[in-house]
C-alpha cells in the first residue's frame, strides 16, 4: 500500500500527518517507508540530519544511476526509513516536463523495492506541479489533509480534478483514501462549522479523527521524533494513533 499525502496548499499540517502516521504504522510492527519529495525536506528533517544526506530522491529521480534502494535509510523509529529530501528537488519540475517517461519516474524507479515494506507514505510539495503527479501515478491511495479553517475547502476542486485525470489515464487503481481535519480548534463554532462544511463534501470519506492544534505536534520534529515517543500521552499522539487505526481498517 502506497499512500500520498497531498493538498496544494501549504500549511495543512501535510508533513506533520506524514512523518507521525508512518511511524505509528511502524509501531505497530508494519515495515514502513516514508519517501520524502518536498524539496523542503522537512520530513527528512523530522527523522535524520540533513547534513548526513549523500544522494536523495533528486538522484534516484533524474539518474539512471542511483537505485531508489541506494537512497533509503534507518530512522531512529524501529520498523521505519526514509528515502530523504533535498532542496535540489525543486530542480526536478523542470527536468521532467517534456520528458515522455515524466509522470512515471518515480512508480519506475521504486517498482522493484515496492514489495519489501507493508506501508510505504509520501510526503509531497505545496502544488500540484509534476512531482506530486510522480506520488500521485505511484500511490495505490490518496490522503487529503485539510486545515480547520475559513479557506479550508478553497483549492480543494483542483486537487480532487487531478485526482481523477491521474485515475482517467495514468493510474486507475488510485483511490481517494480519504480526508483529515487538521489544526482543528473545538473550541471555537468556525471550527464546529467548518467541519460541517467538509462533511458535506467529502460524506463518509471524512475520517472521524480530527487532529487538534497542538504545541507537541510542532515541536516533536525538532528533536528527530516522532510524537509518540516526544510526547506519548498528547492528544497528538492519541488522534494520530486513532488515525492511524481508521486508516488501517479502511484498507
Amino acid at each position: 500500500m502506497i499512500v500520498t499525502v497531498a493538498n496544494q496548499k501549504g500549511g495543512v499540517g501535510k508533513t506533520t500527518t506524514t512523518i507521525n502516521l508512518a511511524a505509528a504504522v511502524a509501531h505497530k510492527g508494519f515495515k514502513t517507508l516514508l519517501i520524502d519529495l518536498d524539496p523542503q525536506a522537512n520530513s527528512t528533517m523530522s527523522y535524520i540530519d540533513p547534513r548526513s544526506v549523500q544522494r536523495s530522491m533528486f538522484d534516484v529521480l533524474v539518474s539512471e544511476e542511483v537505485p531508489f534502494r541506494d537512497v533509503i535509510v534507518p530512522t531512529p523509529v524501529v520498523n521505519l526509513w526514509v528515502a530523504p529530501s533535498k532542496i535540489s528537488l525543486a530542480k526536478l519540475e523542470s527536468k521532467l516536463i517534456g520528458e515522455l517517461d515524466g509522470p512515471f519516474r518515480l512508480k519506475d524507479k521504486i517498482k522493484d523495492a515496492v514489495a519489501e515494506y507493508d506501508y510505504i507514505f509520501i510526503d509531497t510539495p505545496p502544488t500540484l506541479g509534476m512531482i506530486t503527479v510522480n506520488a500521485l501515478v505511484a500511490s495505490s491511495h490518496v490522503l487529503v489533509p485539510i486545515q480547520s479553517s475559513y479557506f479550508a475547502l478553497e483549492g480543494t476542486d483542483d486537487l480532487l480534478e487531478t485526482i481523477e485525470k491521474i485515475k482517467a489515464r495514468p493510474n486507475p487503481n488510485l483511490q481517494l483514501l480519504g480526508v483529515v481535519i487538521t489544526m482543528h480548534d473545538k473550541r471555537t463554532t468556525l471550527a464546529k462549522d467548518i467541519h460541517d462544511q467538509i462533511g458535506q463534501v467529502f460524506g463518509d470519506r471524512l475520517f472521524n479523527t480530527v487532529i487538534t492544534k497542538s504545541i507537541r505536534l510542532e515541536e516533536s520534529p525538532a528533536y528527530k521524533e516522532s510524537i509518540f515517543t516526544f510526547a506519548p500521552r498528547s492528544s497528538g499522539a492519541m488522534e494520530y494513533y486513532s488515525l492511524s487505526e481508521e486508516i488501517l481498517s479502511r484498507v
